[in-house]
């Protein structure tokens, strides 16, 4: 699996590149793409700064940890490659999620807010726990480090998401203030940013009798790289579609 990183000299994309390089579910790096890297990485591989530089390279994939503003440029240029795409990228606002919803018509896009399969395993308990107490209140709570510039993450928003498919009257409260009283069917999310937390998501559940408490925490965030390169795995052979870690969960 030949494997082309955008994002590459950012964390995320270094973290991608190592777990090519040591072969990671059959992967190789072929090359990495970044308008603030150099002619060569550390990989020993070319940096490219634009897709337009990489267009002649041949690929089996390609895995985006870059920013969601280059979404459009992204999608058009593995479009134009007929390349399957993983975007671990989160932040996307609506236009964008369209762009990528209508790449998913030509090309077999996985696109997910989390890249770690114990995210998606813990939506799937949430689901089933907010389906199993209906009247319970639920309330969000995640934990980044201070540099992460979306908030709330795009891992709070998947949970809550879920969790609003089994309960259909759901509303967002975010970053509860003022002087109101909670009502029945919302969902509270609340971001914390500081130091270098890697990420926490906490999902508590209660009622007046008892309470449950859900919580994934990333110790590593090659957590995420292992994911993406997985997702990318997961791609191969499919048909075009948009897929996600749910999918891999079932």
């Amino acid at each position: 699996m030949r494997i082309i990183i955008n994002g590459i000299c950012g964390r995320m994309g270094k973290e991608v590149a190592r777990l090519a390089c040591d072969g990671m579910r059959n992967s190789s790096l072929v090359c990495g793409i970044d308008a603030f890297g150099t002619a060569d990485t550390e990989y020993g591989v070319p940096c490219y700064k634009s897709f337009d530089d990489a267009k002649n390279i041949c690929a089996d994939v390609m895995i985006d940890f870059s920013h969601h503003s280059v979404t459009p440029a992204l999608l058009e240029f593995c479009i134009s490659k007929n390349l399957p795409v993983v975007v671990a990228t989160t932040g996307h606002d609506e236009k964008e999620q369209e762009l990528i919803a209508e790449a998913a018509k030509k090309i077999p896009v996985f696109h997910s807010a989390n890249m770690s399969l114990g995210v998606a395993l813990l939506c799937e308990l949430a689901k089933t726990a907010a389906k199993t107490m209906p009247d319970a209140d639920i309330e969000i709570i995640e934990k980044h480090h201070n540099r992460k510039l979306d908030a709330p993450s795009g891992t709070a928003l998947l949970l809550a998401d879920a969790i609003s498919t089994v309960r259909n009257s759901a509303f967002y409260v975010f970053g509860r203030g003022g002087q109101k009283k909670r009502e029945k069917n919302e969902i509270g999310i609340h971001a914390i940013r500081m130091g270098n937390i890697v990420g926490e998501h906490e999902v508590i559940i209660g009622t007046d009798t008892q309470t449950i408490t859900l919580k994934h925490e990333a110790h590593t965030r090659a957590l995420f790289a292992e994911g993406a390169v997985s997702a990318a795995a997961f791609l191969s052979g499919k048909p075009a579609g948009l897929y996600a870690m749910k999918d891999i969960v079932e």
